[in-house]
């Protein structure tokens, strides 16, 4: 089985020549939306899941699932041809770094920035707001924000922008607090 860094890198490589035919297409918003949608499908369907994952299927079969998936989704041709390649080329497991490399390449190309924030519980719509006005703050630019709910955090908020990583969750002070006690 592939390691997580070459399959990471085999998408981002992917996801260059699509965002490169896209912005020749003037396409980019509308393949970034078709790709926004399949990764939703992925997150929410474990036999897509499966289908993509397993070498059980033939690249055939995942090309015609993927297509099958975006015509009825009414994707865009560009994203359509894409999915048809990419599982034809035996790639198909690489789809969710494809997915996220070409968010990063399109945020990049609007100067945005996107983060990542995660928290015990779901933000409401204010503290959300707060959220987005200190990174922009912070930053510089207007950040896309995606959440995620992780109960074991306990409490707090961590925030990941591009390889950095603002940890003020709970359960990292309590790790830090449970590491120096061990030490004295």
């Amino acid at each position: 089985m592939a390691d997580d860094s070459s399959v990471a890198n085999v998408g981002a490589r992917y996801a260059q020549a699509l965002f490169d035919l896209a912005s020749d297409q003037k396409q980019v918003a509308a393949v970034e939306a078709d790709l926004n949608s399949l990764k939703t499908a992925l997150a929410d369907s474990k036999d897509l899941r499966v289908l993509l994952g397993s070498p059980t299927f033939s690249a055939e079969d995942k090309a015609k699932g993927l297509v099958g998936v975006g015509a009825k989704a009414k994707f865009n041709m560009t994203t359509l041809k894409f999915l048809g390649l990419l599982a034809a080329n035996g790639r198909a497991a690489a789809l969710p770094a494809v997915i996220d490399a070409y968010a990063k390449l399109s945020a990049a190309a609007r100067g945005a920035v996107s983060a990542e924030v995660t928290t015990a519980v779901a933000l409401s719509a204010a503290q959300s707001k707060g959220v987005q006005a200190a990174l922009r703050q912070a930053l510089g630019k207007d950040p896309e924000i995606t959440t995620r709910v992780d109960p074991a955090l306990l409490g707090g908020i961590k925030v990941k922008v591009g390889s950095r990583l603002f940890d003020a969750s709970l359960r990292s002070k309590l790790d830090s607090l449970k590491f120096a006690l061990k030490r004295a």
